[in-house]
């Protein structure tokens, strides 16, 4: 927990001295601020760099994608100039003025990228898209194997994810301490808080239940909602996407243990605060947004209950979220 923090105050000064300072102009339209320079080597073609982060639009300042949501950095693998597609001042020359402990804002310039390489011009902005990179590992081909490099990344990367298995308790503590919860705890591990009590007979295995969620990451990222206003907000707007309460069969269709089990303490009309601890939810593995060892928070609401058969057997708990169920 403390690690994210350090390096995502890091990523504010990093856009806090962008504000204040003048860009340096480069190849392509590239403009680039170097806003630290540790003097290692810098990366060259077949390198690969471990980095933090942020990309944005220049359109609303939108935020595109960031590596502190999810906790881990991303490998950026340092390409040779000689493939097809890469000029330069693209993407890929940005890293190339990186080593390890450096840090930069870069500011792509998408015209100079849609001529030079045949492709339409994105829709998400006008001219600029901006990226924050603070670089934690270079890891440097020289005389290597492919095999031998990537050995060294699958080790950095167990690494990385022990460090999220050993802080997912105190994340989760954080964030009851910070929101001023006082949940309820089952022997399981889940937490939950019920903040409208509804009327009638709970939930159980085989009735089918009538539900809106929002779920976030504990730093407050949504990862999903049924929502359609919290999902403007959050610029996850699918126009494909229905947004209505979801349906499942309790104990049979295909939700996290979290699910199974929190909607089974609610009836209907109910509203609660599901914490979700990784061994209920996505586990060692993650999935799509959500990193390994993940502790969710969902905001439920349990619309209706539809009675079901009681006698089938409640098939092995299921490890796919609701959230990511269309």
């Amino acid at each position: 927990m403390k690690k994210s923090i350090l390096f995502l105050s890091a990523a504010v000064t990093l856009l806090a001295t962008a504000a204040c300072q003048n860009f340096k102009k480069g190849d392509g339209g590239l403009e680039y601020n170097i806003v630290k320079d540790e003097g290692a080597e810098k990366a060259k073609a077949g390198d690969l760099l471990s980095v933090d982060l942020i990309v944005k639009s220049d359109r609303n300042d939108s935020l595109l994608q960031s590596t502190y949501d999810i906790g881990l950095p991303q490998i950026v693998n340092i390409a040779p100039d000689s493939i097809p597609g890469l000029y330069a001042g693209d993407y890929n020359s940005m890293f190339k003025m990186l080593g390890e402990g450096d840090s930069a804002i870069f500011r792509l310039n998408i015209d100079t990228m849609a001529a030079k390489t045949g492709q339409p011009k994105p829709e998400f902005a006008d001219k600029f898209v901006t990226f924050t990179v603070k670089v934690r590992k270079h890891f440097k081909k020289g005389t290597q194997t492919d095999s031998a490099l990537y050995a060294q990344i699958d080790t950095y990367f167990k690494g990385e994810i022990e460090g999220l298995k050993k802080s997912e308790e105190g994340k989760l503590a954080g964030y009851i301490a910070d929101k001023k919860l006082e949940p309820k705890k089952t022997a399981t591990g889940l937490q939950y808080i019920v903040s409208q009590e509804g009327k009638g007979n709970k939930a159980m295995v085989g009735d089918t239940v009538v539900v809106n969620y929002t779920g976030t990451l504990v730093n407050g990222k949504v990862f999903d909602t049924n929502n359609a206003e919290t999902a403007k907000k959050e610029n996850s707007f699918n126009p494909m996407r229905q947004y209505e309460p979801i349906r499942f069969r309790v104990g049979h269709d295909p939700v996290i243990q979290g699910w199974t089990e929190g909607l089974q303490l609610l009836n209907k009309g109910s509203k609660a605060t599901l914490l979700v601890p990784s061994s209920l939810g996505y586990g060692e593995r993650g999935g799509g947004t959500i990193p390994p060892y993940a502790p969710l928070v969902f905001e439920v609401e349990l619309v209706d209950i539809i009675a079901g058969p009681k006698t089938d057997a409640a098939p092995a708990a299921a490890t796919d979220s609701v959230a990511t169920k269309k």
